[in-house]
């Protein structure tokens, strides 16, 4: 247990001789030291899992997701160890705000993955959702793409028919009108009217060549016209075959999902706020124990050993000064002064 509360104190970034000379610290350092642990744990999984997400390689998502907890442990302790007891409370106050700024900054970075597995499967069915919309907007797109020309293709064809349709039509009515001729039914109405006949048959067999060459021609450019229809659905049809394999999945995919469900599910919502309030209290609840607890002997000894620096510092300066003056104290006048005058300046700077 001793070594359990040693590590925390190691976590928390505090002195292991100050804890060790005010026990009344150690239960407060463990459990900060002990929050800013769990927060790089979170941070290490969240981490993983996002970069598993994007790379789909555990072994990337394992080195990478260590790296970055390993490296928002070190924040938060750096954060915890550099702050400094006062005695003024809104001093300490103003000298935190960065530190919590950037420890709500941390904890948004961090709660974010975490999010997207905690809801996996409401998002999930979320995806299914955006993806049919997706490729129903893509297949929407190819279509309106190929259908300009499909459609002019199938015009034209259709002009093409209706020219042979009337022309069968023209046809048949000549064909109609001479054989009434010829049966005494129209025309003149006599039958076997020879010359009358001839003539009224022979602009029916024109028509019908006419219609022959038509047809040729015709149902040359409507055969073309189709291949060029059927290519174009072919290659539609690949196109779609091709979205229909593509799936999004990926983290910003994820991200807006979840976007979308906390927009349209008020109790999705709630959750989520709540989810990344309580991590928000979690990555600041070092700060914050630091900055509300009362100045204790921990702070107190820490405080007199880095004065106790200071001015040892101080009587350093103090000699390195006083060695300059005495070596320069056979120099002329101008070259003196402005020795003296930088020292002095040296000083003040301290």
């Amino acid at each position: 247990m001793k070594e359990v509360k040693r590590f925390f104190w190691l976590c928390s970034g505090s002195h292991k001789a100050f804890l060790e000379d005010s026990p009344s610290e150690a239960s407060k350092y463990a459990g900060i030291g002990a929050t800013i642990f769990f927060t790089g744990i979170f941070a290490a999984l969240a981490g993983g899992f996002a970069l598993y997400t994007v790379f789909d390689n555990i072994w990337i998502a394992i080195n990478m997701g260590l790296l970055w907890g390993l490296m928002i442990f070190n924040l938060d302790r750096y954060i915890v160890s550099s702050m400094r007891k006062k005695d003024v409370f809104w001093l300490e106050f103003r000298t935190a705000i960065p530190r919590m700024i950037l420890a709500l900054l941390i904890a948004v970075v961090i709660t974010k993955p975490l999010e997207l597995k905690v809801f996996e499967k409401e998002i999930e069915t979320e995806l299914i959702a955006m993806n049919a919309e997706i490729l129903a907007a893509n297949e929407a797109s190819i279509r309106a793409r190929y259908a300009p020309d499909t459609e002019s293709l199938s015009a034209e064809n259709a002009r093409l028919s209706g020219e042979i349709n009337d022309k069968e039509s023209r046809r048949d009515e000549l064909r109609l009108i001479a054989q009434q001729e010829a049966d005494g039914t129209g025309g003149t109405k006599r039958r076997n009217a020879g010359p009358i006949y001839m003539i009224k048959k022979a602009d029916a067999d024109r028509v019908e060549s006419e219609l022959e060459e038509l047809k040729t021609q015709n149902l040359a450019l409507i055969d073309a016209n189709n291949k060029k229809i059927a290519r174009n659905d072919s290659m539609m049809a690949s196109e779609m075959a091709a979205i229909e394999k593509n799936t999004f999945n990926g983290m910003a995919a994820r991200l807006e999902a979840l976007e979308r469900l906390t927009q349209s599910h008020a109790a999705i919502w709630w959750a989520n706020a709540f989810f990344i309030l309580l991590f928000i209290a979690i990555e600041t609840a070092p700060v914050l124990v630091k900055l509300i607890s009362p100045k204790g002997p921990y702070d107190h000894l820490q405080s007199s050993k880095e004065y106790s620096y200071r001015v040892d510092n101080l009587e350093e300066i103090a000699r390195i000064n006083q060695e300059a003056r005495q070596r320069t104290a056979n120099l002329a006048g101008p070259e003196k002064g402005f020795i003296d005058e930088k020292l002095e300046s040296g000083l003040k700077k301290v």
